[in-house]
């Protein structure tokens, strides 16, 4: 891929994250908001945000981008030819949205076969958008713009973890968060893609979660190895389409949580 295409990717980008900024924004904190569950077993919320969002940032792509793939949370997927597909969660919190936090956030990516070859994660209230992937990371919001660098923490006594769900996953799945969580500094919970941006942004040094979809980490792999950190499964593989995710600043923080979580599981 030349600049001049890199480029172009990250146009685009920006320019849907803009659309879908103005259709969460309607509804964000709105007390007649209607939503529907889509869960099966646990509640699973999805509003009329959630699909304009996505509808806005099709556009966009449609007109920008026509020949790419896109694979979205609430529309599916549409198949492209040029090797490229982005991959679209337009509010990646809808718990946290509905509930007027302001931690949940639109993810937009675009990757090849290989991974993620540039990623965004945009906070529309707060107006910061964390960015990565071609030519380094950074981020914008009521500070100004600075550059992205993961923290250069080595050790898990010292070590910030976040989380969505304190009851992560499976009961296996708990028991394996539940040994690095006694180990670390302190754990934090419920900031959805937000935690993988402060990852991103040097304030926190590990993010752990499983159940996840290739949308709603897609982005965040791109953002965090762009700022120098380090993303996999809890089996060392690539972490793009999504399952147990391990998010690291540094390698031996990424070594010694992943053994942990490791040794855990094979109990």
């Amino acid at each position: 891929m030349n600049r001049q295409d890199e480029e172009d990717i990250k146009r685009v980008a920006h320019l849907a994250a803009d659309a879908a900024r103005l259709e969460t924004l309607k509804s964000f904190r709105k007390t007649n908001l209607q939503t529907e569950d889509k869960g099966e077993g646990h509640f699973d919320p999805v509003t009329v945000a959630d699909r304009e969002a996505e509808q806005a940032i099709r556009a966009i792509l449609a007109a920008e981008r026509p020949d790419d793939g896109i694979i979205g949370e609430e529309f599916g997927t549409s198949e492209g030819s040029s090797g490229l597909t982005w991959v679209l969660d337009p509010i990646d919190g809808t718990r946290g949205y509905i509930s007027g936090t302001p931690t949940w956030g639109t993810l937009i990516s675009v990757g090849n076969n290989e991974g993620p070859i540039f990623g965004l994660i945009d906070q529309p209230y707060i107006g910061e958008r964390f960015f990565g992937g071609t030519g380094g990371a950074g981020m914008k919001g009521p500070h100004g713009a600075t550059d992205l660098k993961v923290s250069t923490q080595t050790t898990l006594s010292d070590a910030l973890l976040m989380s969505t769900f304190p009851e992560i996953g499976s009961d296996d799945e708990r028991r394996a968060f539940l040994a690095v969580e006694r180990e670390v500094k302190l754990t934090r919970y419920g900031m959805d893609c937000y935690g993988y941006a402060l990852l991103a942004s040097g304030t926190v040094d590990l993010v752990i979660e499983a159940g996840l979809a290739a949308y709603d980490i897609h982005a965040g792999v791109a953002v965090i190895e762009a700022a120098g950190g380090i993303v996999t499964t809890w089996d060392g593989k690539p972490a793009h389409n999504g399952g147990r995710i391990l998010a690291a600043a540094t390698p031996d923080l990424h070594a010694a949580a992943l053994g942990l979580l490791q040794a855990a599981l094979d109990d």
